[in-house]
Parts: C-alpha cells; sequence; structure tokens
C-alpha cells in the first residue's frame, strides 16, 4: 500500500509519496495554493492516480511539543482531506523538517531559485519518511 506525504504550508503544498512497499518517500511535486480550496481536487487526483491507501501531514508543532496557530490550521485541513478522501489520514509531528529540507540543498549547493522551487517537495519527502521508518515492519 503507497502512502502521501504532504507538507501543508500558506502557499505551497509538498507532496510526496512512498513505494509500493512503504520503505522510500520520494517527492512527487508542489500544489500552489491558490484560495479556491482547487489543492483538494488535485489531492484527491493524485490520490486516485497513485492508489493511494493513507496519508499523512506534517503537523507543525512548537519546540516544547504544543500546537499553536499553524498546527490548528493543519489539523482542520487534514480533517477535511479524510472527509474528502475516505482514507486515514495522520498526523506528523515535522518540527524542524523544512529547516533540514532548506539546508541540505545548501549544502548541495543548490540556487535560491531551485531550492525555493523543491524546498516543498523535500520537506514532504522528510515528513513522509521518519513516518514509514517509525512504522516500518521490515
Amino acid at each position: 500500500m503507497k502512502v502521501m506525504g504532504l507538507d501543508y504550508g500558506d502557499r505551497r503544498i509538498g507532496i510526496a509519496v512512498s513505494d509500493a512497499f512503504g520503505w522510500t518517500a520520494q517527492g512527487l511535486e508542489v500544489i500552489e495554493r491558490r484560495g479556491d480550496d482547487s489543492e483538494f481536487g488535485k489531492i484527491a487526483n493524485l490520490v486516485r492516480e497513485h492508489e493511494i491507501g493513507e496519508v499523512v501531514v506534517g503537523l507543525p508543532k512548537n519546540m516544547n511539543g504544543t500546537v499553536g496557530p499553524r498546527g490548528e490550521i493543519c489539523i482542520e485541513f487534514a480533517n477535511r482531506l479524510k472527509e474528502l478522501l475516505g482514507l486515514p489520514v495522520h498526523l506528523w509531528d515535522e518540527r524542524l523538517t523544512t529547516r533540514s529540507a532548506e539546508r541540505a540543498l545548501l549544502e548541495a549547493d543548490v540556487s535560491r531559485k531551485k531550492r525555493k522551487q523543491v524546498v516543498d517537495k523535500l520537506a514532504a519527502s522528510l515528513i513522509l519518511q521518519n513516518y514509514l521508518d517509525a512504522h516500518s515492519t521490515r
């Protein structure tokens, strides 16, 4: 069963999918948010296209483990996805994943313009890979 990972942001949603065994995460694409909820239809299409069985949404927590306003928005997004897709939707602690993605891209000497295009996709991959590793049965 494939799993989809989402890095939900104010302007963009990074998307990653697992392999069929649920071992590795690969960045898929970035959806631009337009404020008209069209992202839900795009995600639903990707879920069907890639035969996704469950979804993981990154939950930004404060460093002390509490959930702030940004986390509440992600929880609401995850609940709407669960209703729309009829699939299990899990929230996964994403503390520092975007920062880790940015650091990895800087170390790889990726230009600022290209970093902006791929950082959300890489962050989604990190969220999904952390989830897969924690739930691995290999």
